[in-house]
């Protein structure tokens, strides 16, 4: 054998040799990875270390292995879940509070809507129809007038109610407890200035929307302004040619607004103590006045036949037609509509944007008399709650009727009647709704065309309730 030969089979023997010391080596390895398994595991079983071939014939490993492997996280990773976590929980509160946010914002939405409503005379809440008519046994009867009463007023928070008649008197009664809590007595004839009192018939009342002062009118041509309080008297207006036939105070000031037989409209600034001017136009003695918040009043021209709207910075009217009769009464539903009686037995429902009325109820009370004479019984009185659909009329057919105004003020439905022998002279809603007051005489207010002797000069309160709301499906 040659040398080359003998070398290349050296080099064969000792190449053989290192590959078997690493495949040796390799299975130690192995081995020593293997026993550190069991230890760790502890009942883990010896693993091999398979080729390549072999691994890919080996079963998909189960999801729940890679759970487990995905819940073993590092401390960066927990981190980064936990900083997830809070900025979840920080974007759900914050969509909770404009959540929250957004509804009392429609809360508020719906309050300015209403002002907005109410300031354009176009709010209309809907409340009629949840009138229960009440029962006659309900009904508190508060007298202590002789005469019949002529008008009354409720002071803004709905505890006083103040009545006048023809006795020339003033009671100041307690709503809650229905008792007398002063009386202004008549004054001497002759006596006017000297003694505090009306000597003559009380035809109208005003009390301001702060209820610190009472205004009253009288047949003797006098105003007398009274702290309603204490019922002190304070002034005394004179400048009228005739009966004071309607006075109101403008809302949220103390302005007031005076009308008369002598067919003027008079403006006033009690807390001055001071007259401010005269405005004229109907043809006839002025039956009734009312006034709300607006610079403005409302006039029912009696006779004349006409309903006006005095603007008093521009000494401007507008004059509306639409009874056949003397209109006697008027109030005003909110700043853009109003309701008016006559003695034709109409009741009429006016917008000031129209000359015509919008709906115009006739013989609102039925009608009196013999077969093939009958008449209408005469509206003695109007009073609408403010801003709402709910109006009541009076006269002298023996009950009060409730109505109820449709959308637009365009319909009048009546919802009940409330029986009450005698002449409804006055009636007045209290501020809250919870109950209606009416003044009953023997006697029409403005005269003595008929007498019913079966009614009794009283002041009667009636409750309104409402009816129940239904329960909700489910309950």
């Amino acid at each position: 054998m040659s040398a080359k030969a003998a070398a290349r089979k050296r080099g064969k023997l000792v190449s053989g040799a290192g590959a078997g010391a690493a495949a040796g080596k390799r299975r130690r390895k192995a081995a020593s990875a293997g026993n550190r398994g069991k230890s760790k595991g502890g009942t883990k079983m010896n693993e091999e270390i398979s080729s390549d071939s072999e691994s890919e014939s080996l079963p998909p490993r189960r999801p729940e292995e890679e759970e487990e492997e995905e819940l073993e996280e590092t401390a960066q990773e927990k981190k980064l879940r936990l900083a997830k976590l809070y900025l979840e929980q920080l974007r759900q509160q914050e969509e909770e509070k404009a959540e929250a946010q957004a509804f009392e914002e429609d809360q508020v939405a719906g309050r300015l809507k209403e002002d907005v409503l109410e300031q354009r005379g176009r709010l209309q809440k809907s409340v009629a129809k949840e009138i229960q008519a009440p029962a006659s046994t309900d009904i508190r009867i508060l007298r202590g007038h002789q005469l019949s009463i002529t008008c009354l007023v409720i002071t803004p928070d709905d505890s006083v109610i103040f009545s006048a008649a023809k006795d020339c008197t003033i009671i100041k009664w307690s709503v809650e407890s229905g008792r007398k809590l002063h009386v202004i007595p008549r004054a001497k004839k002759g006596a006017e200035g000297k003694s505090p009192g009306h000597s003559s018939h009380i035809l109208c009342m005003a009390i301001s929307s702060d209820g610190k002062y009472l205004a009253s009118g009288d047949c003797s041509k006098l105003i007398l302004i009274w702290e309603a309080q204490s019922c002190q008297n304070l002034y005394t207006f004179t400048g009228h040619r005739d009966a004071v036939s309607g006075l109101a105070f403008r809302r949220g000031t103390h302005q007031l607004y005076s009308t008369s037989h002598d067919r003027s409209v008079k403006v006033w600034n009690v807390a001055e103590n001071s007259y401010v001017e005269t405005l004229f136009g109907h043809q006839d003695s002025v039956a009734a006045l009312d006034a709300l918040s607006r610079e403005c009043c409302v006039t029912a021209g009696g006779r004349d036949g006409t309903v006006r709207v005095w603007k008093i910075p521009e000494e401007s009217q507008l004059v509306f037609y639409g009874h056949q009769g003397s209109i006697d009464c008027i109030h005003l539903i909110n700043e853009e509509h109003m309701v008016s009686g006559a003695d034709d037995g109409s009741v009429a429902l006016w917008g000031l944007s129209k000359k015509r009325p919008l709906a115009l109820q006739r013989e609102a009370h039925g009608l009196r008399g013999e077969p093939g004479l009958e008449q209408p019984f005469w509206i003695s009185s109007v009073a609408a709650l403010l801003n709402t659909d709910l109006v009541a009329t009076g006269s002298h057919s023996s009950c009060v009727r409730l109505w109820q105004c449709g959308e637009g003020f365009r319909r009048l439905d009546l919802l009940c009647d409330i029986p009450m022998v005698g002449f409804i002279n006055s009636l007045k809603f209290s501020s809250s709704g919870d109950f209606l007051v009416a003044g009953v005489g023997q006697e029409h207010r403005l005269g003595r065309w008929w007498r019913i002797k079966e009614a009794r000069n009283s002041v009667c309160i009636i409750p309104l309730r409402r009816v129940p709301a239904p329960p909700a499906a489910g309950s």
